[in-house]
Order: structure tokens, then C-alpha cells, then sequence
């Protein structure tokens, strides 16, 4: 299959040069994942300057307990995008780094000599205890005791994020989504603090239930409702299937651009190229797509800081 005619440029950067430039000279450089990068802004900018579009955000759970969660937020408080898909570990971590801190570590730190020192190792992030589990328990038994008082007697994974959020403030990935009325839905809430604590505060109240169907209901007023609709899906997992499995309901998404580092030859969700979706009408045939193979806290403060750059221009 024959290619394009445009010839491979040399990247040439000159002291005090910005990011956009770089970007720029990266789509025509022939370099292999800087053209899927470029690509990648390229998509975003024509995604979230589309006033028809239905955007998404998609990310797992890890990227939170980390400086990430601080782009996360500023993507939501500027509205970037109109709901939010992730995994219950996400709100773990935001309401434990609101109320404590996590700490810097490393890849090689002795794992048994951190559980005699009650520190939970994520990565080169450090949990400790203290900062963790016990502050999660308190604050979702408040926080629901709270909200129960008042009435509610059930609610869907969109009411839970947003109860949270209200709770907490500048920082938190939730309290943007709050304030700007995004909703953050977790299909697998269960599977993490927040949703053992939503177990455990049913055994004190029985007659409080959490309906994940309510989540369905919301999500198809979006997407049945949308001319277009993008993904911006940052890691795989539930979050990323959950995004393309609602949007196959109008014909797949307009625009999906998705950063992971997995591969595709396990047959693996999280490594399944977005083009791949196309077969299955969860991406449309003629979208502007693309999959980026990157760790994600390396790319993407300088694909945000190009995309701010673009925006404001």
C-alpha cells in the first residue's frame, strides 16, 4: 500500500523553541510513536473545540496516586470533557491524597520491610497505612451517613462520585467534575475502598441500595442524545471497554485517541489498538483515531501543556 508523498523532515529545535513547534515538526519527522503523538494532539484539539461532540475521559485508577491526578483535575475544572469513566481505585486515591499524603519511593524498595513499616507500595509511590485505608473508611461512612440523613436511600455510581466530590475541594479530580455538573461514573465500584465501605454501610442500613443500573440510564440520555461523540482513554481496563461499549449504541465514537503500554499479540482489551473497536462499531469507520504507545505520566503533561497552548490560541 503505497504511502503519502510527503518526505521525511529532519526535527531541528533551537534554543527557546516551545512545545507546539516540537509537535509540529513531530508530524512529519517519520519517527514512529511521535507521529502517533502528533497525531494524537492533532484529535484532541479537533475533539474538544467541537461544540457537537460528546467527550469522554477515560483513566485507571493508578495514574491518581500520582502528580497525574493534578491534570486530571485542571482537565475537568477547565470542562474539557462532559463524563468522566474510571475505576474505584481513582477515588480511593483522590479522597486519601485530599485528606494526607502519599509519598515518593521507588521501584526497588524492599516490599516486606515496608509491610512491618505499614506502607503500601504502588509503583515508586508510597502508601502509608495511616493514609490510606483508615481515612477512606471515615470519610464514606460520613460522607454516606450524611447523605442517607438527608434522604437518599439509593444512588447510582454517578451520585456516589458526586456526593464525594461535594465533600471535598480544590485538588480533587471529584470536586471539578462537582462543580461543573460531569458526571463520574465506575462500573466496578465494588472492586476498591469506596465500594467496600458502600458494602459495609449497607449492613447498618438495609434498606440503602446502590443501583448501577441508574448509571446505564444516565449514559444512554448522553449517547442517544449526542451528533458526535470522542474518548480521550488513558490506560485499559474496565474504564477503557466501558467508554467503547456505550458508544457502539450510536455507531461508534467520531474521535478516540488512547495512551497505553500494553501490546495487542495477548488479545488483551487494554492492548487492542483503538482501530481494532472499528470492527466491532464501537469506533466509526472514518473517525480520527489513534493509539499511543506510552507510559502515560511521561506524555502526558506535554500533550496537555500543547493542548492548553492550542485552546488558548
Amino acid at each position: 500500500m503505497k504511502g503519502n508523498d510527503r518526505p521525511v523532515r529532519d526535527i531541528i529545535i533551537k534554543n527557546g523553541d516551545d512545545l507546539q513547534n516540537i509537535f509540529n515538526q513531530m508530524s512529519t519527522s517519520g519517527g514512529f510513536e511521535s507521529r502517533s503523538l502528533a497525531d494524537g494532539l492533532e484529535i484532541l484539539s479537533a475533539m474538544i473545540n467541537d461544540k457537537q461532540c460528546l467527550k469522554f475521559l477515560s483513566f485507571v485508577a493508578a495514574i491518581t496516586s500520582t502528580g497525574l491526578r493534578g491534570i486530571i483535575a485542571d482537565m475537568l475544572k477547565n470542562k474539557m470533557f462532559d463524563v468522566v469513566i474510571t475505576t474505584c481505585g481513582a477515588l480511593d486515591h483522590d479522597i486519601a491524597r485530599y485528606f494526607s499524603n502519599y509519598l515518593e519511593g521507588s521501584f526497588t524498595l524492599d516490599d516486606s520491610e515496608l509491610l512491618e513499616q505499614n506502607v503500601h507500595r504502588l509503583g515508586n509511590v508510597l502508601v502509608p497505612l495511616e493514609s490510606y485505608g483508615p481515612i477512606i473508611e471515615e470519610k464514606m461512612q460520613e460522607f454516606l451517613e450524611e447523605a442517607y440523613k438527608s434522604g437518599k436511600k439509593e444512588m447510582f455510581t454517578a451520585d456516589i462520585t458526586r456526593m464525594i466530590g461535594e465533600n471535598l475541594g480544590d485538588g480533587s479530580f471529584l470536586y471539578w467534575a462537582y462543580k461543573n455538573n460531569i458526571p463520574v461514573i465506575v462500573p466496578g465500584i465494588m472492586d476498591g475502598g469506596v465500594g467496600s465501605q458502600i458494602w459495609l454501610f449497607t449492613q447498618k442500613h438495609k434498606d440503602f441500595k446502590l443501583n448501577v443500573v441508574g448509571d446505564s440510564d444516565l449514559l444512554s440520555s448522553l449517547i442517544f442524545e449526542a451528533k458526535k461523540s470522542g474518548a480521550f482513554m488513558l490506560g485499559g481496563g474496565i474504564s477503557k471497554h466501558h467508554t467503547l461499549w456505550w458508544n457502539q449504541y450510536r455507531n461508534g465514537l467520531d474521535y478516540a485517541v488512547y495512551i497505553t503500554t500494553a501490546q495487542e499479540f495477548d488479545g488483551s482489551l487494554s492492548g487492542a489498538l483503538v482501530r481494532e473497536a472499528i470492527s466491532w462499531g464501537k469506533v466509526t469507520q472514518n473517525a480520527k483515531q489513534t493509539t499511543i504507545h506510552a507510559e502515560i505520566t511521561t506524555i502526558l503533561p506535554f500533550i496537555y501543556s500543547a493542548l492548553l497552548a492550542r485552546i488558548n490560541r
